[in-house]
């Protein structure tokens, strides 16, 4: 058991697990909570570009003297910053929700703009349709991070926005650029919204090899995982499960399955773990 894998592990732990009715309470009251940011999490670039967009408008357009823009410029940078390694909500769904409203307002959508293949023609591109406005409100109502990042990233907006893939490369040990091309720089910004970028893990086995040991299983998509953050993760379900746990995944290419008795841990190499 479970029937078929379970991937709301704190659920499976919840109906299954040897707690005690406070111990119970507790991690009730962490699932309950994970499960009402959820929303949040699911369109946190929007909401912050949203909040942005409004508020640089109205700063500039409606609320501040000719004197006070400089100041307000330099504090509005700050949170535009982008930090090496991390993604700013602020200052992509900012840009992003910019330049929906500019392609709009422009007419640069629709059948012939997208069967256009006349560089200069779309440089020039302006049928005056002015529907920019309505158009980041409607963008507004239906779609989360995934679908606006998916529907609305262009090759042009990564273009302009100089947007890159980077890695660490062994050969020099250093961090370098490793693409600018735009499927690449899409897909892995999708990979890292989706399911928040955390890896996929569920529950396969809580009798595993008829131990009553907890069998995970990783739901691997060509990233390793963190050694610190599975270790400590399996530590953290042994307190919880008190019998030994294990997870299937990939470390290096080679399938294997960890596992830790509440002392060690141990690694052992499968044909087939993930």
């Amino acid at each position: 058991f479970p029937e078929h894998p379970e991937r709301d592990v704190l659920l499976f732990l919840l109906e299954h697990g040897p707690l005690e009715n406070w111990e119970r309470d507790i991690l009730a009251m962490l699932r309950e909570e994970a499960y009402y940011f959820l929303p949040q999490a699911q369109t946190k670039i929007m909401n912050e570009g949203w909040a942005s967009y409004w508020h640089t408008t109205i700063m500039t357009q409606k609320a501040l003297d000719p004197s006070e823009v400089i100041d307000y410029a330099e504090t509005h940078s700050c949170t535009m910053g982008v930090q090496p390694g991390s993604i700013n909500p602020y200052k992509l769904g900012l840009e992003l929700f910019r330049d929906i409203e500019d392609r709009w307002n422009k007419g640069r959508f629709g059948k012939e703009w997208n069967d256009c293949d006349d560089l200069r023609l779309k440089q020039q591109w302006n049928t005056g349709a002015g529907k920019g406005r309505e158009k980041i409100f409607e963008v507004r109502r239906h779609y989360n991070d995934v679908t606006f990042i998916d529907e609305f990233l262009t090759p042009e907006f990564v273009f302009e926005q100089k947007m890159f893939n980077y890695g660490f490369n062994k050969k020099s040990g250093n961090w370098e650029i490793l693409e600018r091309e735009y499927k690449a720089i899409k897909n892995k910004l999708l990979n890292q919204l989706t399911n928040f970028g955390q890896p996929n893990i569920c529950v396969v086995d809580g009798n595993f090899e008829n131990r009553g040991e907890l069998l995970l299983k990783h739901e691997y998509e060509a990233v390793d995982l963190r050694q610190d953050y599975m270790r400590d993760t399996l530590v953290n379900l042994y307190a919880i499960w008190s019998r030994p746990v294990v997870l299937s995944t990939l470390v290096d290419d080679r399938a294997v399955l960890v596992r830790f008795d509440g002392q060690d841990f141990q690694e052992t190499k499968v044909k087939d773990a993930a």
